[in-house]
């Protein structure tokens, strides 16, 4: 199992001391380290900062959101990043939900997200492969494009760069079982959002088929404490925000995703709490149990013992959350 960094987007602003973990995290051996969006700090940016500072790292998006870019531009950050970096770049792309495309994005959400997620991924396959003209007769992402308001003049192009590999790796953040389960048909890895080492049966029938060398990369918050349940509180802030306000009431995938992990009572709280602006009380309507599955918190003789549980399981890369440089050590320690 190896290591990466995962730095996800900005808050207010860029986190201090932020290079020097990244570049102790490439002294001590990880393998890749990320970075994210939401709306407001882009994924791309600050990995071609990353890169300028580094040198052997893996650098990688978890995840760059698809409503953001068309796959073409998309496929044009990856090759440019990829060139730079010297071979280096992930691509890890995400749907994300209806509130964020059309909220923020001012989108359609895609009334088939599984088809327009496979156009997507093999309209940027065509440009990294760069064997001819970009063309797919798509319903969502259609090159040339030939729908409402179309001139007519566009004509199939490939790009002018040569990329640097065809075969980038490129992974998917998805969710719904069905979803999964085309991630491991089309991509090169899968980007869980909660991994629980005690509830693999989650996902049991989307992973059946599974590639050599397929990638599975959750995220996981790790800290070296003494105090579990103040360690957790991130933790569980997370999924308050994203469980109760990443999503509409009706409509919320991470919600979902909780309670097909047997969480469903309290995913339904949360959601209650956090739309009627009780954002605190949500937070700590997160049950204590689910956030400490799905994270590695505690003195170092437990991180230990629970880092057993993600190892027998399918999981080829874990991507640590980790606030300070005794916790990456230590997971170095203990893991590599």
């Amino acid at each position: 199992m190896r290591l990466g960094l995962a730095l996800g987007y900005w808050g207010r602003g860029p986190a201090p001391g932020q290079l020097d973990l990244i570049q102790e995290a490439e002294r001590l051996g990880y393998h890749s380290v990320w970075t994210a969006e939401a709306w407001g700090s882009d994924a791309f940016t600050p990995l071609t900062w990353i890169a300028a500072h580094t040198s052997r790292i893996g650098l990688g998006t978890a995840v760059a959101q698809m409503a953001a870019r068309t796959p073409t531009a998309t496929a044009m950050h990856a090759l440019t990043l990829d060139h730079l970096s010297g071979g280096r770049m992930m691509l890890g792309l995400g749907l994300s939900g209806p509130q964020v495309v059309e909220g923020w994005y001012g989108r359609p959400f895609p009334d088939s997200p599984l088809t327009a997620t496979r156009e997507y991924v093999e309209v940027i396959r065509q440009v990294l492969r760069r064997e001819g003209p970009v063309e797919l007769d798509g319903r969502f992402h259609a090159h040339p494009y030939r729908g409402e308001g179309a001139s007519g003049l566009g004509r199939p192009l490939k790009p002018i760069t040569h990329p640097l590999r065809p075969d980038l790796p490129l992974l998917l953040g998805a969710e719904g079982p069905r979803n999964v389960a085309q991630t491991t048909r089309i991509a090169d890895g899968w980007l869980p959002l909660y991994w629980s080492p005690l509830r693999t049966d989650a996902y049991r029938e989307s992973l059946t088929a599974l590639r050599d060398g397929f990638m599975i990369a959750p995220m996981a918050r790790a800290q070296v404490c003494d105090d579990i349940a103040e360690g957790l509180l991130p933790v569980k802030a997370m999924l308050g925000f994203y469980i109760g306000g990443m999503g509409h009431s009706t409509r919320n995938f991470h919600a979902d995703l909780m309670a097909r992990m047997g969480y469903e009572p309290a995913a339904r709280r949360i959601q209650r709490l956090f739309a009627e602006g009780r954002r605190d009380e949500a937070v700590l309507a997160v049950p204590d149990a689910f956030a400490d599955e799905i994270s590695l918190i505690g003195p170092r003789e437990r991180i230990a013992e629970r880092l057993e549980l993600w190892r027998s399981g399918p999981v080829t890369d874990l991507l640590l959350t980790a606030p300070d440089p005794v916790t990456l050590r230590t997971l170095a320690e203990l893991v590599l």
